[in-house]
């Protein structure tokens, strides 16, 4: 097993490279994505193990198994890839680049500029298609404000359950708890819905999902409060507005960064939206701001490079000191 010391310095690899390469294209059209790989586990476990034919408990007990199968799966993946890769310094940097592929700072950044940029290519129409690809929420049903705050708000929570939490669980328990994390996320993208299929098959991804990010979307929130004076905004104020209107979205998470990112903005998110499964019906955070424009996307992105930063630099204090 690493060391502390270890893991915080395969995380600042890790870091780093994502910064500067992120997810390169021509990689993964030649090599399977170790996400691909973990949808792949997923989707067999979901054919076998989740029987419309069979009783709701008899469902949620096979998806509890069908999270732990995927979760100590990973685990021991993540071991077996360490033992293989030689202790020292130039192990540290090969296991922080194979990391470097399961954070999403540079990828996340890129899907959200691209909502702006097709504003100013091809108006509402491009702008729709553009979020489709970062949202779950119907394209068709928004406006050009709709569109922005959907942008938004995907900046804001994929930092935490993108950068945030996987960075978190790698740190603190190396190449395992990130596999682990990521594997655990992946299913509940995958099955962890409320639709007939999904909603007691997928209960346990769901419950666990929100459990490993319960503590990564609140250092999300933190860190993008701290980066609120990059879109103008008040820091003291952005910490305010997290702890008064996280508790009023839906997820037991999500409302943390995103709040403290509208506190910054000026504007209000979340708020009744259109998903596949029907209308979500929720106020709104920072409901005292104006509705988002196609301008507050890259102020958004500043506070996530900002945030980003930060983060890489209190991880170095922490290797430092280690």
């Amino acid at each position: 097993m690493l060391s502390w010391s270890d893991t915080l310095v395969i995380t600042l690899v890790a870091l780093a490279a994502d910064a500067v390469i992120g997810d390169p294209d021509w990689l993964w059209r030649r090599l399977a994505h170790p996400v691909a790989i973990v949808g792949r586990a997923i989707a067999a476990l979901d054919r076998v193990l989740n029987r419309e034919a069979w009783s709701s408990a008899r469902r949620k007990f096979f998806g509890i198994v069908a999270i732990l199968l995927l979760a100590i799966g990973a685990i021991f993946a993540g071991y077996a890839v360490e033992a293989m890769i030689p202790r020292g310094l130039a192990g540290n940097i090969a296991l922080g680049l194979l990391a470097s592929t399961l954070i999403a700072q540079k990828s996340l950044y890129q899907h959200v500029a691209r909502v702006h940029a097709a504003f100013d290519s091809g108006g509402l129409t491009a702008a729709r298609d553009a979020v489709s690809l970062i949202v779950g929420r119907d394209p068709n049903s928004l406006d050009e404000s709709g569109v922005s705050r959907a942008a938004i708000e995907s900046c804001a929570e994929n930092f935490s359950d993108g950068v945030v939490a996987p960075t978190f669980w790698l740190a603190l328990l190396g190449l395992p708890g990130l596999l682990a994390y990521k594997a655990i996320n992946t299913a509940d993208s995958m099955i962890g819905h409320r639709s007939d299929k999904y909603r007691d098959f997928g209960w346990a991804s769901a419950r666990l999902d929100d459990l490993v990010n319960l503590v990564p979307a609140r250092i999300a929130g933190l860190l993008l409060a701290l980066a609120a004076p990059l879109a103008r905004g008040s820091i003291a104020l952005a910490l305010k507005t997290m702890r008064r209107d996280a508790r009023h979205h839906r997820s037991p998470n999500a409302g943390w960064p995103e709040s403290a990112m509208a506190s910054a903005l000026g504007i209000k998110l979340a708020g009744p939206r259109r998903y596949a499964e029907g209308l979500v019906d929720d106020p709104h955070l920072n409901a005292d701001g104006r509705d988002a424009t196609p301008a507050d996307i890259p102020r958004a992105l500043r506070m996530l490079m900002m945030a980003c930063a930060i983060q890489f630099a209190i991880y170095a204090v922490l290797a430092f000191v280690s």
